[in-house]
C-alpha cells in the first residue's frame, strides 16, 4: 500500500530529474516548422476603467505557426490567430457586449489575425517582431515586443519545444472598438500579453 501512495512520486521525481535547463541560444536548436501548444499558450488583455482600474480578459482559443530557422533567427515568420468569439472576462452580459457590433463584432470578424513581416533581434532573448494586425476587418502596422525563453526536448511530447513570452498594445480607436465609448470611460489602449510554447512538427517523411 505504501508503495502504492510513493509510486506516482517517484515517477514525478524520476521525470523531472530528466528535464534539462532550457537552451537559451537559438543557434543551437534545431530548424523548422513549429505550432503552438494551446494547453500551453494565454493570451491575455486589460485596458483601463474610468482611468481608477484595469479591466481585464482574455481570449480562450488561440493558434499560431512559427517558421524558424536558428541561424539567421531574422528570417522567422510568425502567424498568429485568435478566435474573437472566445473572449472572456468571467462577466457573461460583458462578454456579451463586447461580442456585439460596436466592440469586436465576432459574428461578421470572428477572427483577430497577426502576420509577421520582419523579425528583429535585439539581444541574446530579446527581439520584436513588425507585421500586419487585422481586427474588426481593419488591418494595421503592429509591433509584438517578444522575450525568448529558450528551448528543450520535451519528454511528454516526444518533440522539441521553444518558449516565448510577447507584449502587443493596440488603440481600439484604430480599429473602431467601442467607438461609443470615448475615454475615460474606458481607455483606449488595450495592452495584451501573451505566452506562448511551440512544439516542433515531425519531419515529413
Amino acid at each position: 500500500m505504501r508503495f502504492a501512495v510513493l509510486a506516482p512520486l517517484f515517477a514525478a521525481l524520476a521525470l523531472a530529474a530528466c528535464v534539462s535547463t532550457p537552451v537559451t541560444d537559438p543557434v543551437r536548436l534545431p530548424a523548422g516548422e513549429w505550432r503552438l501548444d494551446p494547453k500551453h499558450a494565454s493570451v491575455t488583455w486589460r485596458a483601463r476603467h474610468l482611468g481608477l482600474s484595469w479591466t481585464t480578459g482574455r481570449f480562450d482559443n488561440v493558434d499560431a505557426t512559427l517558421r524558424f530557422d536558428p541561424a539567421n533567427p531574422q528570417s522567422a515568420e510568425l502567424t498568429a490567430i485568435i478566435d474573437a468569439t472566445s473572449i472572456s472576462t468571467g462577466q457573461p452580459d460583458f462578454d456579451d457586449t463586447l461580442r456585439s457590433a460596436g466592440w469586436f463584432d465576432v459574428e461578421r470578424h470572428p477572427q483577430i489575425v497577426f502576420r509577421s513581416a520582419e523579425v528583429f533581434v535585439n539581444g541574446d532573448d530579446i527581439g520584436r517582431a513588425r507585421g500586419e494586425l487585422t481586427l474588426k476587418g481593419v488591418t494595421r502596422e503592429a509591433e509584438m515586443r517578444i522575450e525568448f525563453y529558450g528551448g528543450l526536448f520535451n519528454l511528454l511530447e516526444g518533440r522539441d519545444t521553444i518558449g516565448f513570452g510577447a507584449d502587443l498594445t493596440v488603440s481600439r480607436s484604430d480599429f473602431g472598438i467601442g467607438a461609443l465609448v470615448p475615454p475615460p470611460f474606458a481607455g483606449d489602449d488595450i495592452q495584451i500579453r501573451i505566452e506562448a510554447e511551440f512544439l516542433r512538427e515531425r519531419d515529413r517523411r
